[in-house]
């Protein structure tokens, strides 16, 4: 079981009782109405949880209660933990942000970009090389199949670049032999360039992107369920959704996390707890340390939580208003303009699932939700931060 973290009264740590009390009720609330099946909330603050409450149902196929240590597939927060197992090894220098990645993975020596018009693909020539920053900010040109209905968003469904029987390294391949959807460094684009890195982190580690990662983040951190698998003794916690998501009304099918992975999809692909992941924020938020093992140094943390955008566009309207992009984070820039609550330098993201996170230093505080309900996740998303928030008290 993952070690936990110290808990405290949520009045000896700035945050009030009540309002916790509240999210708990709409959680609640939420599950008794068959919106989702369960979900596991915590919260911390200064290093101490003051919530941290199961709900509802493990399946919606029986009557087993959500325990607080159930598995869920994190999918998109995989992203921060690659992108943590890069910068470690960056620490090491293995590499530089600014080094292309065909330094690394030949087949990336000469990229093309997409012309689209209509139905017609054709490609030019890539101005400027993907740069390791590229991958980590999402810059690369690379996209995912399932953002738009383009020809070049058919050319990756047709070549399966999701196929989960592939290596990391097959993958890449795959990849590399695609155009761009645009020119390196000039749009934000969420993309398929974490499982790229993912494959850098192999090439650079001398080992599989999931053994480098158990062996130098989630051991040292105490992140016992953290991986692209669930052993069989450990089924039994799965988290499971419903078939058919009760809003939209599609099926649902996620990752079948019960059998070893032969694509360690370092976009998507691990399973975690939410003190797994409560252990991992707060060694973020703890400038790269904690109990005793240091993953990264202060200024590591700085440089990943900074915005890295600058002027760079995100025209696909993915980053909320006010945001930026760090190196593997996204990064709240000011105050206003987004709808929910935060301070200037949070940083988090989500997973496909519904799962989501963030780290906030300006108040010391921490908080993840664990839920598998893809249609619903941008609800639950904002409004578990609305609440968390609604908590403050000093």
């Amino acid at each position: 079981m993952t070690p936990a973290l110290p808990t405290a009264r949520p009045e000896d740590i700035g945050l009030s009782a009540p309002a916790l009390a509240r999210l708990a009720r709409v959680l609640e609330q939420r599950v008794a109405a068959g919106h989702i099946p369960g979900a596991v909330a915590l919260v911390a603050r200064h290093g101490k949880v003051a919530f941290h409450q199961a709900f509802g149902r493990l399946d919606p196929a029986t009557d087993t209660p959500m325990p607080p240590d159930a598995i869920f597939r994190i999918y998109s927060m995989t992203k921060p933990i690659v992108s943590v197992a890069a910068m470690m090894l960056w620490e090491h220098g293995r590499f530089l942000l600014f080094d292309p990645i065909a330094k690394y993975l030949p087949e990336f020596a000469e990229p093309r970009v997409a012309v689209i018009s209509g139905d017609d693909m054709g490609w030019t020539d890539a101005d400027n090389p993907i740069t390791v920053q590229d991958l980590l900010r999402h810059t690369s040109g690379l996209t995912y199949e399932f953002r738009g209905a383009t020809p070049l968003h058919r050319a990756y469904a047709e070549a399966r670049v999701a196929r989960l029987r592939q290596t990391n390294a097959e993958q890449a391949a795959t990849l590399a032999s695609l155009p761009l959807l645009h020119q390196p460094g000039t749009q934000w684009e969420y993309s398929r360039s974490t499982d790229v890195l993912g494959r850098l982190v192999e090439i650079w580690s001398g080992q599989t992107l999931g053994a480098f990662i158990a062996e130098n983040i989630a051991a040292p951190l105490g992140m016992t369920d953290a991986a692209f698998a669930v052993p069989d003794a450990h089924h039994a916690r799965i988290a499971e959704p419903f078939p058919r998501d009760p809003e939209s009304g599609t099926d649902v099918t996620l990752l079948n996390v019960r059998r070893p992975a032969v694509f360690e999809s370092g976009g998507g692909g691990m399973v975690g707890t939410a003190m797994d992941y409560a252990r991992f924020m707060q060694m973020l938020l703890n400038n790269g340390t904690l109990g005793g093992a240091r993953l990264l140094g202060r200024k590591t943390i700085e440089l990943m939580t900074a915005d890295h955008l600058g002027d760079i566009p995100d025209e696909s309207g993915t980053l909320p208003p006010g945001h930026g992009f760090g190196l593997g984070f996204a990064v709240r820039l000011k105050a206003g303009l987004a709808p929910f609550p935060g301070s200037v330098g949070n940083y988090y993201w989500g997973g496909a699932a519904g799962t989501t996170f963030w780290v906030d230093p300006a108040e010391r505080l921490t908080a993840v939700l664990m839920i598998q309900a893809p249609g619903q996740r941008e609800f639950y998303r904002v409004m578990f931060r609305d609440l968390v928030y609604a908590a403050v008290t000093d």
